[in-house]
């Protein structure tokens, strides 16, 4: 399977949210044992909780593991930077309709937060940007109706940047 790019800051935000979380184990498991020490399992609130929160806690940490292992760290200031919006650009993009600006990061699909500027690649809109330049209008479906967006300027993403 193809690797999926993601920052380097990107990459160690996960590694260490996969810590954060694996320490959470040992307290997940006392939690189980002191709610099977309250009798009856079969009508244990307390156990079925416990279980319940150790269950997801297991779950994050597997779904972690997994962004982890199909995932490759790309230092985006050693991309040659071909002036096309590409992972590791920053994009500033202006709504035809509106006015509306907004620059954006073009990120790894599993470092994007949409409300501090990170756009993934992967996302319809990071889509639409992919390979394009300043000037092109790009045209993307959202709940809303379709809405164009043209490009401002790109410029590269540089690494203490994310």
């Amino acid at each position: 399977m193809m690797k999926k790019p993601i920052t380097p800051k990107g990459y160690a935000a996960l590694k260490e949210e996969l810590q954060r979380l694996k320490a959470q184990r040992p307290e997940a498991a006392k939690a189980i044992e002191i709610a099977r020490g309250h009798g009856d399992l079969s009508e244990n609130a307390d156990y079925d909780a416990a279980k319940n929160r150790s269950g997801l806690l297991e779950a994050k940490i597997r779904d972690l593991e997994s962004k982890l292992a199909l995932s490759e760290p790309i230092d985006a200031s050693r991309i040659t930077f071909t002036g096309k919006v590409m992972f590791g650009t920053i994009v500033k993009i202006a709504d035809v309709d509106s006015g509306e600006e907004r620059t954006l990061s073009i990120v790894g699909e599993y470092e994007s937060d949409i409300e501090s500027g990170m756009l993934s690649l992967a996302a319809p809109l990071g889509k639409a940007l992919i390979g394009k330049a300043e000037g092109d209008v790009v045209r993307v479906n959202a709940p809303g109706g379709t809405k164009e967006y043209e490009i401002l300027s790109i410029e590269p993403l540089m690494q203490e940047d994310r």
